[in-house]
This record gives structure tokens, C-alpha cells and sequence, in this order.
């Protein structure tokens, strides 16, 4: 019996991930896919593909096999350990149904079981065709877009095969609604817009959109909250004093209590973005003075001095 070896079959290094492993398989897959492929061998090959990628795709399977086969090269004469059955644990009772692998190799059946059918069998119980791959990609937007909700024009670039089996990149203009009150981190879906589907009837897979917010000249964002610092003067703070503070949704009056300092914090309730229940929006007050003061401004400040025995930092003294 020759050995086989899966990794060089599906084109990845034994140290491949599971996810290079699935994207290997699905490359190959489309090339050799006996419905689309014009490949004198295709059947074949895909066939071979198949076996190599129920093996490695299935962690339990993928251990056991690599037990033994890094001292092997594909052509090579191969009998498992008379104690294989033993030490994996792997036989026919362990691998479900025989036309859960119908039409695999000897060196399949030897190592895990598993049942023979004729040619045509083993299509990846699709029925000739397969989902295309999802794609994920980040778009980022307006804030203002997540209060509101909007549709967009973008454009994005789509990885796509081409002919050889290789990947490339397409630029797509796709309409996109943005969902009112959709929060950084979260996905859009937009169906049949990744990868194309395998053989005749296969559904493209789904595009993905992870939201990122583009940077907000005013706002800052905590999920539904949305955090201003609003500038006062001294005097606002001091006597209190009613004031305009941005939001998402127009500006509003904003109360300061008497005695208000720097860093002082002010919730507006269910101004945040759009939800159930809405964020809300916290105002951190900051107060600023002018970058020049002029001599009746000074003359004021002073008499204040006089006039008030406040210490700011009594606290600090040891």
C-alpha cells in the first residue's frame, strides 16, 4: 500500500492552521471541481482532494495521522503498527457511516474505515455544487451614519479566484444600509456577495462588514454612549449657568450646577446613539480661560484673589 500524503496533495506545510487548511482545500476545489473543471484529471484529483481534506480538517483524524506520517514520503510503501487501532482509537466504529467517505483509497481504509462506493460518490454530499467562501472586510463611517442610519455607495475590494486557482482582489461598489444605532464592532451581512460558488447552483457566499466609526471631531464613543468635553469659563462654572452642548441629534440647553469644576461629569439621558434601551450621551465639563486677558479682566481676577480664601491645594499640605 502507497502512503499518502495529505499535506502535499491539499498544497500546505504540516504546521498549516485549520483555516489555511480549509482555504487550501476550497482553492483547490474550485480548479478541479469535476462540474467546472476542464482538467483532464479533475475527477481524480478532486477525489484525492476530498480524502486528504477529511482527514486534516477533523483535529482527532489530523493527530493521528501525523503520528506516523512525517517518516513517509507519498509513494512510498506504508503498513500502520499493528497496535494503530490501539493507539489512535480510530477504526470503522469511529468514523460513522460507510458513505461518509465512499470512494476513498486503500490507505483511507486501512488507516480509519469507512466503506467503498462507485466513481461519482464522494461529491462532498453537495450534489454537485457548494456555498462559495464568506469574505469579512471593515468598513468604518460617519458617526453621525449610526445615529441616523444611512445607505452608502462603497467600494471594496472583494478576494476573488481567477481562473488558475489563484487569488486576486476585485474592487466592488456595493449599496450598503447602515443600521440605525449599529454599534463599532458589530457586522453587516450582505448575502451572496463573497466568494463565488462551486458548480452548477452553487450560492455565492455571504460578505461581511465589520463597522468601525471614522474619527469625530466632538464626540467619542463608548458603545451606545457618546462622551463631549464641553468647554466653560470660569464664571460659568462658579455661579452656574445654562449652556448649549452639542449632541448627535442638535444642540441642547445645558444646566452647570454652581461650583462646577473641571472634569465634572453631566449625563444627558437618551442622547446617545439610537438602541434598545438608547445609549446616553455624559458631557465633561472643562474650564478654559482666554489666551489673553485684558487689564479690566486682571483687575477683576485680583480683587476675586483678595476677596475669596479659597485654597485648591489645602489638601496637598503635610
Amino acid at each position: 500500500m502507497k502512503f499518502r500524503d495529505y499535506y502535499e496533495i491539499l498544497g500546505v506545510p504540516r504546521t498549516a492552521t485549520a483555516e489555511d487548511i480549509k482555504k487550501a482545500y476550497r482553492r483547490l476545489a474550485r480548479k478541479y471541481h469535476p462540474d467546472v473543471s476542464k482538467e483532464a484529471d479533475a475527477e481524480a484529483r478532486f477525489k484525492e482532494m476530498k480524502e486528504a481534506y477529511s482527514v486534516l480538517k477533523d483535529p482527532e483524524k489530523r493527530k493521528a495521522y501525523d503520528r506516523f506520517g512525517a517518516d513517509w514520503k507519498t509513494g512510498q510503501e506504508f503498513r500502520p503498527p499493528p497496535d494503530w487501532e490501539r493507539q489512535t482509537g480510530f477504526r470503522h466504529a469511529n468514523m460513522g457511516g460507510a458513505g461518509d467517505h465512499q470512494g476513498f483509497s486503500d490507505f483511507f481504509e486501512t488507516l480509519f474505515g469507512g466503506g467503498r462506493a462507485g466513481p461519482g460518490a464522494f461529491r462532498e454530499g453537495f450534489g454537485g455544487s457548494s456555498k462559495g467562501e464568506d469574505v469579512n472586510a471593515r468598513i468604518a463611517i460617519p458617526l453621525e451614519d449610526a445615529f441616523h442610519g444611512a445607505t452608502r455607495q462603497l467600494s471594496i475590494e472583494v478576494p476573488e479566484l481567477d481562473d488558475q486557482g489563484r487569488y486576486r482582489h476585485r474592487k466592488r461598489t456595493l449599496s450598503v444600509k447602515i443600521p440605525k444605532g449599529i454599534v463599532a464592532g458589530q457586522r453587516i451581512r450582505l448575502a451572496d456577495q463573497g466568494g463565488p460558488g462551486i458548480g452548477a447552483g452553487g450560492r455565492s457566499g455571504d460578505l461581511y462588514l465589520q463597522v468601525d466609526y471614522e474619527p469625530h471631531p466632538v464626540f467619542e464613543t463608548q458603545e451606545r454612549d457618546v462622551i463631549v468635553k464641553l468647554p466653560i469659563t470660569p464664571a460659568e462654572a462658579a455661579l452656574g449657568r445654562t449652556v448649549q452642548a452639542p449632541t448627535l441629534g442638535g444642540t441642547v440647553d445645558l444646566k452647570i450646577p454652581p461650583g462646577s469644576s473641571s472634569g465634572k461629569r453631566l449625563r444627558l439621558k437618551g442622547r446617545g446613539l439610537p438602541g434598545n434601551p438608547p445609549g446616553d450621551q455624559y458631557v465633561d465639563l472643562k474650564i478654559v480661560l482666554p489666551a489673553r486677558i485684558d487689564d479690566k479682566a486682571r483687575l477683576l481676577y485680583e480683587q476675586l484673589e483678595k476677596a475669596e480664601r479659597f485654597n485648591p491645594r489645602a489638601s496637598l499640605v503635610t
